[in-house]
């Protein structure tokens, strides 16, 4: 039994030193076929003054070569440092006409004016450059942030006047809708107020009547659409109201004359109890047309359809006894 274990042993002891063997075969041809790989790329293919590696020189610019841009193309950073010139240069695009280029300007040198003598002449002409530029919006907002702040300047009056204005040309044609011109009519109506001696009333009373004109027009053409699809009644009320409000303009003549063939159409699709009352209601309306629009283009046609309706009250009224 001993005699089998030594033998296994030594078996075995065999077996490790022939893999130890072939490691080391292994291990030298490894070695060798490496240093002859080494001497080969070791040898100079292309002599090195005709050969030269890395990026070529003209195909990637260096930082370091490129120079900063000069002239015009500057940063003009406004600071307190800056603000002199700055503030130059604002006015030079103002005095040239290029507006939006000082209002930018403006924009940013008046938070550092503020509490300067300053400040109030870059206000102005901050809001001044807007109105120029025709961003009439912008404008009336600074004109009116300047009387605000600046309630007591020479400037005040006008800033005030500017800001009326440019709200008068913000506001849009009779079609749409006319919370702009009813914004303009507000701020005229307080500059009239706060400087009733101005020498601007007159312009302002011309931009009054012209905006409550438009709102006139917009009335009136709903009393037509009303009296085009046939609701007589609506019509009636419209013109009424109409009428509170727009006497004094050039449409109360077309609107009371509406009136009038709109009663008597009325009161020709009604039914027979109601006639009589609305074919006095369009004889009511043509003596309105009468006696305040005597020279009004149409009276005849309006006389004409008063008659008619005269002539149906007395045949009503034979009806009745």
């Amino acid at each position: 039994m001993l005699k089998f274990i030594y033998i296994c042993r030594m078996v075995k002891n065999r077996m490790f030193l022939v893999k130890c063997l072939m490691f080391s075969v292994l291990l030298t041809l490894c070695l060798a076929k490496i240093e002859l790989k080494a001497s080969i790329f070791s040898t100079e293919v292309f002599p090195a003054s005709n050969y030269e590696l890395g990026t070529p020189q003209d195909s990637v610019k260096k930082k370091e070569t490129q120079k900063p841009r000069k002239g015009r193309f500057r940063s003009h950073k406004v600071s307190f440092e800056t603000f002199n010139e700055s503030y130059e240069r604002a006015l030079k695009y103002y005095n040239k006409g290029a507006y939006l280029s000082a209002a930018g300007l403006f924009e940013k040198l008046y938070p550092l004016a503020v509490g300067t003598r300053q400040g109030d002449s870059i206000l102005y002409l901050f809001a001044d450059s807007y109105f120029k530029n025709k961003d009439y919006h912008l404008a009336a907002y600074h004109f009116k942030t300047y009387t605000r702040r600046y309630p007591g300047t020479p400037r005040t009056e006008l800033a005030a006047l500017n800001c009326a204005r440019a709200l008068y040309y913000t506001s849009p044609s009779y079609e749409v809708d006319q919370t702009d011109t009813y914004y303009a009519i507000d701020e005229i109506k307080d500059f009239i107020k706060q400087y009733p001696n101005s020498p601007y009333i007159e312009d302002c009373n011309t931009m009054l009547d012209e905006l409550r004109n438009k709102l006139a027009q917009k009335q009136f053409e709903i009393v037509k659409l009303y009296y085009n699809t046939g609701n007589y009644r609506a019509a009636q009320l419209m013109v009424k109201d109409f009428m509170k409000e727009y006497s004094y303009s050039p449409y109360a003549p077309e609107a009371l004359f509406l009136l009038v063939k709109n009663n008597y159409e009325y009161a020709s699709k009604s039914i027979e109890s109601k006639q009589k009352e609305r074919l006095i209601e369009c004889a009511e309306a043509y003596d309105a047309l009468a006696a305040q629009f005597p020279n009004f283009a149409n009276i005849a046609e309006a006389k004409r359809i008063y008659d008619k309706a005269l002539t149906e009250i007395n045949i009503i009224n034979s009806k009745q006894k």
